[in-house]
């Protein structure tokens, strides 16, 4: 099974019927160069690709945006209904919320949604700030795990201060059961993510990374020259898992990137889906 850790939802038709919301949306985001689609043209993709599951990654940082969010968990819920097969819904909630407990109780209890995104760069938090440990311990009261944005962010008025790995270390020391990905290699800071994996085994990553020249070229790069050779088949075979950002890249490229590196079977194997479904805590489904 191939899983896509690392999908952004905001252009999926389904929700995107009101226009005066999208618009804000694309402004929030930078999607004005792309439109929306429907779920079908999603399908296809994935079964060029041959990808199986797509995780789906909602933003809320709404105290920023006069109390809207850009990506609700409810219309998560009403993605993942369409194709449950297909789809596994993660929630979102702005750290600075003061319902932010009660929003993740809902998300996880009522809504079935299956993890938590952050993103530090635009919700503007450290993630090593003390005001996060209640978020932190209520994923592990419902074993959720939680996708971060780590490393770049180009999205409009994102600072990477925040989302630098070394912010992450007291979080992976103070919490060993919470299963946490710095999504995107953390890129370009990707040998400080390396660090991490090799010191705290739950700490993953996703190569959701905004590759430059060609997917071949940039993954050749991270995996042979920014890391050693055989890194990931020796040391994070078990921490590195398959994102595409899409809809920004398409996930076929990203997966013929990788699909170029030189790696044993099981690491591949572990690569593309293993390593999500425990992540996820769905093994054995």
């Amino acid at each position: 099974m191939i899983i896509d850790t690392h999908v952004h939802p905001a252009l999926f038709a389904d929700i995107c019927k009101d226009k005066e919301r999208l618009n804000r949306r694309c402004d929030e985001m930078g999607y004005h160069l792309m439109s929306p689609f429907p779920l079908e043209v999603l399908e296809k993709q994935n079964a060029f690709a041959g990808i199986d599951r797509m995780v789906l990654l909602p933003l809320d940082h709404s105290t920023r945006c006069k109390g809207e969010v850009m990506i609700t968990n409810e219309e998560i819920k009403t993605l993942v209904d369409l194709k449950p097969d297909m789809l596994i819904g993660f929630a979102s909630v702005d750290p600075y919320r003061k319902d932010a407990l009660e929003v993740l109780d809902h998300a996880f209890s009522e809504l079935g949604l299956r993890g938590l995104k952050l993103n530090p760069a635009k919700q503007r938090f450290y993630p090593d700030d003390r005001m996060m440990w209640p978020i932190y311990e209520k994923c592990l009261e419902y074993n959720r795990p939680v996708t971060f944005h780590a490393g770049l962010s180009w999205e409009p008025g994102t600072l990477c201060k925040y989302s630098h790995p070394l912010r992450f270390e007291e979080v992976a020391l103070e919490f060993p059961e919470l299963r946490m990905c710095l999504a995107h290699f953390a890129w370009p800071w990707v040998q400080e993510m390396a660090m991490l994996m090799i010191k705290y085994p739950n700490v993953y990553t996703d190569t959701a990374m905004m590759y430059m020249d060609s997917a071949e070229l940039f993954m050749e790069k991270v995996f042979h020259q920014d890391m050693g050779q055989y890194w990931l088949d020796h040391n994070f075979q078990d921490q590195v898992m398959f994102g595409s950002n899409a809809p920004r890249f398409r996930p076929v490229r990203i997966k013929r990137g990788l699909d170029s590196l030189s790696m044993r079977d099981d690491t591949r194997r572990k690569l593309y889906g293993e390593n999500a479904m425990r992540f996820l805590g769905m093994e054995g489904r």
